[in-house]
């Protein structure tokens, strides 16, 4: 069964809720979610949840959802999941926190393809579920919309800190999205009276004091002019001191950031680039293709034509190539737990060790001397190894290791000469990467 996963999220845009409530933790858990549960399966249609968990993934029924909470039900913070892997796929979790007075429930949905919501009657049976949930918990604030564009906007930082966002939340009107349910703390301090004249597609004041926006009937289509005008209008209305054509410009600026950009990345780098853009946050993910198109990869300078390789100089062959095993081999045991593929000495190993390696930023993250010494000669050995197992290459062994090369047809490469330059910096590893030397040995083997 195939999950909404975070790759899926960073490749497509999807519907993002977040709500946070209150709720009674003192009484009975079946009887506080109720309201939860009822909700949302008279309003979620096509996208309902299929399947819950807790400990372990169980088909979605009552039963199931309390047995996956009593399964948490030793946490502080119990917390239960809930999931739809077929079209329209969601991910759903929601966090009960017992020990604060009142309790909070925090809940936080995903759901794709966003496309699926740019129909109005789903998006108002979405609205309407919303509606319920302020009803019976009421919220500091609640928002939904794009995924990418609430990146784009911070959220839910908004220019501060981590710590600073997760201690303070929406304390203050930071943005308005397609959804908002703006709590008693928000409405005093923009005003009642000056919430429910804002300009929007609907608004109502709830029976707890909670306040129901909404700017536009389809989300889906948040990123059209006119609806962009009409987040504009109602964010200037409640931000009076903000100026309505910097606003409108900004949302304009988001929409640039989010207009599809067609990949042409050069053949033997693209499987690391489209790799690396799996990482990328929805929102950068177009930013990060331009840059990509734009970006010069120098082709791979590190080879000989065959007839000028330096001959070996070692004395004993059969030692000096079981060193260059060994290194290959110490190179696999740093990496083996969070990269399973070095085992295998394949191209792919090689992609997977370069996102590596960039994840985790290994040239910045150690002294220069330590990576100089231990880890370059460590990858200069494997990515040889793997030149020798895949593409029938064989090793010409120098007593100075690196100086040591591997011969694939017509020329011969020089993977510690790679090594060297790729552990530069965190750009050269994707400029000198070793997924690119490969294709480019595969490339020219003849």
């Amino acid at each position: 069964m195939k999950l909404l996963t975070v790759e899926a999220l960073r490749q497509a845009d999807s519907l993002y809720l977040q709500f946070e409530g209150t709720y009674d933790a003192n009484a009975k858990v079946e009887h506080a979610l109720e309201p939860f549960l009822q909700a949302l399966e008279q309003y979620a249609g096509q996208w309902m949840p299929s399947h819950v968990k807790g400990k372990r993934r169980r088909t979605y029924s009552r039963d199931a959802f309390w047995a996956a909470l009593q399964d948490r039900s030793e946490r502080n913070v119990p917390t239960v999941y809930l999931e739809r892997p077929t079209d329209p796929a969601m991910s759903m979790e929601i966090a009960l926190f017992r020990a604060e007075t009142p309790g909070k429930v925090t809940i936080t949905l995903r759901g794709q393809p966003f496309a699926f919501f740019a129909q109005e009657e789903r998006c108002r049976e979405l609205v309407e579920l919303v509606r319920v949930w302020a009803c019976h918990y009421p919220v500091s604030h609640a928002c939904a919309g794009s995924y990418a564009d609430s990146q784009l906007a911070d959220a839910p930082r908004f220019g501060r800190d981590m710590q600073t966002s997760i201690r303070d939340g929406f304390d203050q009107l930071y943005e308005v999205f397609w959804l908002n349910v703006f709590g008693p703390q928000l409405v005093s301090l923009v005003g009642r009276e000056r919430l429910l004249s804002t300009p929007a597609h609907r608004l109502e004041e709830l029976p707890n004091g909670c306040v129901l926006l909404v700017t536009w009937p389809i989300a889906a289509a948040f990123a059209r002019p006119e609806a962009r005008l009409a987040q504009a209008h109602a964010f200037v209305h409640l931000r009076p001191e903000l100026d309505f054509d910097t606003v409108l410009r900004s949302l304009h600026e988001r929409n640039a950031a989010l207009t599809p950009v067609e990949p042409h990345f050069p053949p033997d780098v693209a499987p690391l680039l489209f790799r690396l853009l799996d990482r990328t946050f929805i929102g950068e993910r177009q930013r990060r293709i331009a840059e990509f198109n734009a970006h010069p990869f120098p082709e791979p300078e590190e080879w000989l034509p065959a007839n000028e390789a330096l001959p070996s100089d070692v004395p004993d062959m059969k030692k000096a190539l079981e060193h260059s095993s060994l290194m290959a081999e110490s190179l696999v045991a740093i990496l083996h737990s969070d990269v399973p593929s070095v085992f295998e000495q394949t191209s792919e190993s090689l992609t997977d060790a370069d996102l590596h390696f960039w994840a985790f930023r290994f040239p910045e993250m150690f002294e220069r001397d330590r990576v100089d010494t231990h880890l370059v000669p460590l990858i200069g050995a494997y990515l040889g190894e793997v030149l020798v197992r895949n593409l029938g290459g064989h090793w010409i062994p120098r007593q100075k290791v690196e100086e040591s090369q591997v011969r694939v047809g017509s020329r011969v490469w020089l993977p510690f000469l790679r090594a060297h330059r790729y552990m530069g910096s965190q750009q050269s590893l994707l400029d000198f990467s070793l997924t690119q030397l490969y294709r480019a040995a595969e490339r020219h083997r003849g």
